[in-house]
């Protein structure tokens, strides 16, 4: 039996439920996530709520525990009543709530890139699939430093998923994955320190990294400390955000690339506005990522659609988000009404020594959605390498 949404309601306030980690190793992107979530609730209700109702969030903790993840879905929505969940960082979590969401009838909105392949009526996914990312940056990698590549990642479902996209794309363009290496999701300084120095005898052109949270940090200053040089062979990410590269140090990461939806320096009055409002709520030095982007402009189209339908039912709240837009910071965003995935831009930023990226490539607007690279060309035209 799924759970009621309240219909209808005159005064209640609408409950809504928050799975972020403020604690554990995924805490370092996790703790925006909910920040995200929390401005875009708190302007709502400053503006009135949602059809004279406020949003009330009802926030767990998961604390980086899978398990964490669907055992809270499940109080959320059987003792707390909520049948919308805004949650989850990694694939891992969010295969945790899904049986739970699935079995009870909710609505999870998901604001975090991820590897694609997957379709859930019970799932909003708001963040970047691979042809919204690991497309276009293979195709800047190969034509700006070469075809040898090397894949590091966190051991889980996330960066075997996505190497193996990644993977195909580069061995279709001519390209070698010349070594391909996995660390526990808990991964200190000390464990990355030899596995670097074994892709420095590999000579790759580009290290590919899928490794997440924390260890993100440990990563890129054990590949400083050893003296290695982005200029010529940098780690490129479809996860390293401003936060981690705030967490590393900006010397850290210079000079590594990353792919993106959203950066801070998106020169826009919108993001502009956006940025200083986060900045003011949490200090100048508090940059701005896009999976904070992405929690924070899922709630304003959930708030856009539930005063649509005025009802929590996750049916008609799934229905009326199709095809939805939003003017993100990011730019114009959708949700996709065949897949339920979010059409978000593609960009390609290169880090700087202010801890920000210069974007060095940027879609025209954005890109649809394809979380089964259905469409996508399996080969590229590559310029010449510089």
């Amino acid at each position: 039996m799924g759970v009621s949404g309240g219909n209808s309601r005159t005064s209640e306030p609408w409950r809504v439920g928050v799975l972020f980690s403020r604690t554990g190793f995924m805490s370092v992107i996790e703790e925006t996530q909910l920040r995200g979530t929390l401005i875009a609730i708190d302007q709502i209700n400053d503006n009135g709520g949602i059809n004279g109702c406020p949003i009330e969030p009802v926030i767990y903790d998961p604390g980086s525990d899978v398990r964490s993840y669907g055992q809270y879905a499940k109080r959320l929505m059987v003792e707390d009543g909520v049948s919308t969940i805004f949650g989850c960082y990694t694939s891992s979590s969010r295969k945790a709530v899904l049986p739970v969401v699935e079995r009870l009838d909710g609505l999870l909105w998901y604001p975090t890139l991820y590897e694609g392949f997957e379709f859930s009526p019970n799932v909003i996914y708001t963040g970047a699939t691979p042809n919204q990312n690991s497309v276009q940056l293979c195709r800047v990698l190969m034509e700006q430093f070469g075809k040898r590549f090397f894949f590091i990642g966190s051991d889980y479902i996330y960066p075997r998923e996505s190497n193996r996209v990644m993977r195909e794309l580069v061995r279709n363009n001519g390209g070698t994955v010349v070594g391909e290496r996995y660390l526990r999701l808990e991964a200190d300084r000390s464990e990355f320190m030899p596995l670097l120095r074994d892709i420095k005898r590999a000579q790759p052109d580009v290290i590919f990294s899928t490794v997440v949270g924390e260890s993100t940090t440990f990563l890129y200053q054990a590949y400083h400390d050893l003296g290695l040089n982005p200029k010529v062979v940098p780690i490129a990410s479809l996860t390293t955000t401003e936060a981690e590269i705030r967490a590393m140090g900006h010397d850290v990461g210079e000079g590594h690339f990353t792919a993106a939806s959203y950066f801070q320096g998106i020169e826009t009055e919108r993001n502009n506005d956006f940025v200083s409002y986060y900045h003011k709520r949490y200090g100048d030095d508090e940059p701005t990522n896009m999976c904070l982007e992405a929690s924070y402009f899922q709630v304003n189209l959930f708030a856009r659609t539930l005063e649509q339908t005025n009802s929590l039912d996750t049916r008609h709240l799934r229905n009326s988000v199709m095809g939805a837009e939003f003017e993100a910071p990011q730019g114009c965003v959708s949700i996709n009404p065949v897949w339920g995935h979010a059409d978000v831009w593609t960009r390609i930023g290169r880090a700087n020594r202010r801890g920000q990226f210069d974007i060095v490539f940027q879609s025209q607007t954005n890109v649809t959605s394809d979380p089964y690279l259905i469409s996508y060309g399996r080969r590229f035209e590559l310029a010449e390498c510089a």
